[in-house]
């Protein structure tokens, strides 16, 4: 034990977690406005019309049991692949293609436990697709299910593969500090991301075109300018080729930055469509993006030293047909441990999201100054998108990522504070 202790990769960890711990203190929003009382939550409850209430329930109803079972056997396979010698046996084959080579068993082996790791909960997204449609939430044929599906796996191919291979060709050229390089490159990673992804990721998925002139794209503008966060356009997303779902988001630096409204949003009243915007307004000019991505990076540098520190296990590593941690063999643990990583800080994760999104609809009651609109737009959102209003505390404890209608509606009721 005192081996671990002295391991430069513990006290790195340790250190991680010491700046973890004080990023989120200092930059996440912990305190007002507190999230309305119970009582608050019920009473706005009541005054939702029952049938938006209802619809919401039972489409939860319908999808949650998907959505468990997909989690949980995903877990199953990624612990059967990662804690068994299958998937060191997977990589082999796959690596055997071109004579042992590392490089091959390092991306086609890593690419191979990837892919089944997410085509075994195939069938279980095709049966969520099968309830959107009945529901009305998807407008996708099974073409356009299955062209997305596609898109997903080549954007997981190909940024699979460049990461396998750096990580693995890292290990090889630093056998010892490997763990200290990769740590670093997996935070600027995480940080590379969040700034191309609008640019790489989002077309792949969406076309985008500017906002016809007019009223609405002239306050919208003048609103972001007022918040001191100018943005060069307002684009409009072709969602509306997939869901009836309504949506809004500002991305992009600088001169990239934009208001993104989903083409199915444009649909409701104007004011609404102010409400959502300022909201997200508010996550720019919070530099929210900036904070999920910090906390990220860190947490991808912590999980790399506890790739290290499992590495000393040797014995468990021979049991599991794997010579080191640092052997391509081994992805499907590596996988299986982030797996579990992120099964635990899921809650923490949602923890802090509901605390940032707390903070801008905040923002977006004190910069329109209009909590009637704003209570009218959380109603019409949970109508079109069938949100559960009010879930069980544990569910939402663990899964929401955003406070509850009856919570934001609580909270617009009390304005201002």
């Amino acid at each position: 034990m005192g081996t671990v202790f002295r391991n430069p990769a513990f006290v790195t960890l340790l250190v991680v977690f010491g700046l973890l711990a004080v990023v989120a203190a200092i930059l996440v929003p912990w305190g007002p406005p507190a999230t309305p009382s119970r009582a608050a939550q019920l009473a706005a409850v009541a005054k939702l019309p029952p049938e938006v209430v209802a619809a919401g329930k039972a489409f939860a109803a319908a999808t949650r049991p998907g959505s468990y079972l997909s989690m949980g056997i995903g877990l199953v396979v990624a612990l059967v692949l990662g804690l068994t010698p299958i998937g060191a046996t997977i990589v082999a084959a796959c690596g055997r293609v071109f004579g042992g080579h590392w490089l091959a068993e390092a991306v086609l082996g890593g690419l191979a436990i990837m892919i089944i790791s997410q085509a075994v909960t195939l069938p279980l997204s095709a049966w969520r697709h099968t309830i959107l449609v009945r529901y009305g939430m998807s407008t996708q044929g099974w073409g356009g299910w299955i062209a997305d599906v596609a898109r997903s796996y080549a954007v997981t191919i190909v940024v699979g593969a460049l990461i396998l291979a750096a990580f693995y060709g890292l290990t090889r050229l630093s056998p010892q500090q490997w763990w200290a390089w990769a740590a670093g490159g997996a935070a600027v990673l995480v940080m590379l991301g969040s700034a191309v992804y609008p640019i790489l990721i989002e077309p792949v998925f969406n076309s985008f075109s500017s906002l016809d002139d007019g009223p609405l794209k002239t306050e919208l503008l003048e609103m972001a300018e007022r918040d001191g966060v100018p943005v060069g356009d307002v684009l409009v997303a072709d969602a509306s080729r997939r869901t009836n779902a309504v949506n809004a988001y500002v991305s992009g630096l600088g001169p990239t930055r934009r208001i993104v409204v989903y083409d199915t949003l444009l649909t409701k009243p104007d004011d609404e469509v102010v409400s959502v915007v300022a909201h997200e307004l508010g996550h720019a000019k919070n530099g929210d993006v900036w904070i999920g991505t910090a906390l990220g990076a860190l947490g991808a540098a912590a999980g790399v030293c506890l790739l290290a520190l499992l590495g000393t296990a040797t014995g468990f590593l021979r049991r599991l047909g794997i010579d080191t941690i640092t052997s391509p063999r081994g992805v499907a643990l590596l996988l299986a441990v982030f797996a579990v990583v992120g099964l635990v800080a899921t809650p923490i994760q949602n923890i802090v999201s509901r605390s940032i999104e707390l903070r801008a609809d905040e923002h977006a009651l004190e910069l329109t100054g209009d909590p009637d609109t704003f209570i009218r737009m959380q109603t019409t959102l949970a109508e079109t998108n069938l949100s559960d209003v009010d879930p069980p505390v544990w569910l939402h404890w663990y899964f929401g990522s955003h406070p509850t209608t009856a919570q934001r509606i609580a909270l617009a009721e009390g304005f201002p504070w």
